[in-house]
């Protein structure tokens, strides 16, 4: 399969591209920065960088790429945990208008298949959002699937000592999840520790 995997640079992008990889799928992976480029291809992938917000650019590398598969897992969140209540609108906009952009280029490409991460929690602030990325997704004209992720923990993310609350998985859990369900007939999944 040929997967443009948007956010191959972040934290589960990291983990899942190269399982991807290994699947036998070609991979083209994108990131915002020309520094991280090569962390992408170091993972397998072809890389891709892009804002999310250039529309136009968006379309043209994902119809050039040619895809079967179109994975979203972008976040725009804080290294630091804490400052998450400040920089909200960030993760907002990149639910909302970085959903849109990323599912009209995969509809342009006629790409078959359309995944995206969520969260398996109600967050205090930003519902909104989630409900808006989730919409959309389950409207793709194609098969979309929504990828309810409860919050990571292990490696890269803001619980690599300690485990949080339920719901919650573990990152190469999570990685190894979603490459089982590549090929799922739609809808919403679960993807939380047992």
């Amino acid at each position: 399969m040929r997967i443009f995997l948007a956010g191959a640079s972040g934290v589960i992008g990291r983990q899942l591209t190269p399982l991807l990889v290994e699947a036998g799928h070609a991979v083209a992976g994108t990131t915002r920065s020309a520094e991280r480029a090569e962390l992408v291809r170091g993972l397998g992938a072809e890389p891709v960088v892009i804002d999310v917000y250039d529309a136009e650019k968006l379309r043209e590398a994902v119809v050039d790429f040619g895809p079967d598969l179109v994975m979203y897992q972008l976040t725009d969140l804080p290294d630091d945990a804490s400052e998450i209540p400040a920089k909200a609108a960030a993760n907002r906009r990149i639910r909302e208008e970085g959903t849109a952009n990323l599912i009209a280029a995969a509809q342009a490409a006629g790409a078959e298949r359309f995944l995206a991460q969520s969260i398996a929690w109600t967050p205090a602030a930003g519902n909104e959002s989630r409900e808006a990325l989730e919409r959309q997704v389950l409207a793709y004209d194609g098969i979309g699937v929504v990828l309810r992720y409860g919050q990571f923990y292990g490696p890269g993310t803001y619980y690599e000592a300690d485990p949080p609350d339920p719901p919650r998985i573990e990152i190469a859990a999570a990685a190894r999840q979603t490459v089982s369900l590549l090929e799922t007939d739609g809808g919403t999944v679960e993807i939380v520790d047992d």
